[in-house]
């Protein structure tokens, strides 16, 4: 068991993990989700915030199981190796103001750091606009971060603290058998459903929960994270999560070759637009608050699941962010931002700023 636990902490480990990601996430798209959309975190999340009605952008919504397992395999691996430590910092409001607009600036490139990478894994040339504004983004928090910013100390907290977000998390599975899809209708007692559109495009609810627990389990042992990768190699030249992102990429690449959805190019790209100057600064706001909150969405999942009460405000604010994008006209489509996209992505790079500049030690 020791060498076990240890295991995914190696070099070795975290290359597994991304190589499993790679290949589970392009698979995924050949048993129904939507096109280089195997995995996206932040787009699952926008779905979720559409099946409970946050908004009602139609094409979207559907609870999807997948950040469901993400939590609950999380919450697994950590009692199962004794790491489940309810925790809380300080400044909630920072935290899920930081949700809302890494979702808003995600949602303007039409992906979450996972999806950008698979995007390019499978040919679409906008998410390298998008991967450099990552990059750019994370780059100025560790300017902050060198700074001395700092959301305040983590504390030990109550037990139920760190439950309540797995327990959301299940109750939106029960929801989901108690009111499944039924075959062309939009609603199914209180849960929304999309008859059309990506919302429509999904695994079966069983692969899809099965993959969550498995990328949630090996993730919370791993510590997988997106944003960590790049910001231990701009900061410390450290290379070990970054090995994993790699990987992800690599056996992406190669799944997508193998099953026949490598199509390189920037048009005609599944839910993706051309305007890169947006999908550049979408991102580097969704970068930089990534990197102000200490994680990428799905290291938030995995962080909450293992009774970090902070992650699970994050990500409480990621899908009320969501529900504003869509109500708002904040969120692309493929034929481009959204009318008042533009303007949330100044908004929120200034916001970031601010957080930045006026939560620092120094």
């Amino acid at each position: 068991m020791a060498k076990f636990k240890n295991f995914f902490a190696t070099r070795w480990g975290i290359i597994g993990v991304g190589a499993f990601i790679g290949v589970i996430a392009a698979l995924l798209q050949k048993l129904g989700n939507p096109g280089n959309m195997g995995i996206c975190v932040a787009c699952f999340e926008r779905d979720i915030a559409g099946a409970i009605g946050f908004h009602r952008a139609g094409v979207v919504q559907y609870m999807r199981p997948e950040i469901i397992g993400f939590v609950l395999g999380s919450l697994i691996a950590a009692y199962i190796f004794k790491e489940f430590r309810p925790r809380t910092g300080s400044a909630p409001v920072v935290r899920f103001v930081l949700g809302v607009f890494a979702m808003i600036g995600a949602l303007v490139f039409l992906g979450c750091p996972w999806r950008a990478l698979l995007r390019f894994a499978a040919g679409d040339g906008n998410a390298i606009f998008g991967l450099l504004g990552l990059i750019g983004g994370i780059w100025i928090g560790t300017l902050f971060l060198k700074g001395g910013y700092n959301l305040g100390r983590v504390q030990k907290t109550y037990t139920s603290v760190g439950w309540l977000l797995p327990l959301t998390m299940l109750g939106f599975l029960i929801l989901m058998i108690i009111f499944p899809q039924i075959k062309g209708e939009a609603k199914s007692g209180i849960l929304f459903y999309s008859v059309k559109g990506p919302g429509m495009m999904h695994a079966s609810l069983i692969i899809s929960l099965l993959v969550g627990l498995a990328i949630g389990f090996a993730a919370q042992r791993s510590r997988f994270c997106t944003m960590g990768a790049f910001r231990d190699l701009i900061l410390f030249k450290q290379t070990h999560l970054f090995l994993g992102l790699l990987a992800l990429v690599t056996l992406a690449f190669i799944t997508n070759l193998i099953v026949g959805q490598f199509h390189p190019g920037f048009v005609k790209q599944p839910v993706a637009h051309t305007m890169q100057i947006w999908n550049f600064g979408g991102m580097v706001v969704a970068g930089l608050a990534f990197a102000l909150a200490g994680g990428c969405p799905g290291r938030q999942l995995f962080l909450a699941g293992e009774g970090d009460g902070d992650a699970a405000v994050f990500v409480l604010g990621m899908i009320v962010g969501a529900g504003f994008a869509h109500n708002f006209g904040l969120a692309s489509s493929p034929k481009g931002v959204g009318p008042h996209g533009i303007a949330a992505v100044i908004i929120g790079l200034l916001v970031c700023l601010f957080i930045g500049f006026t939560m620092r030690k120094k």
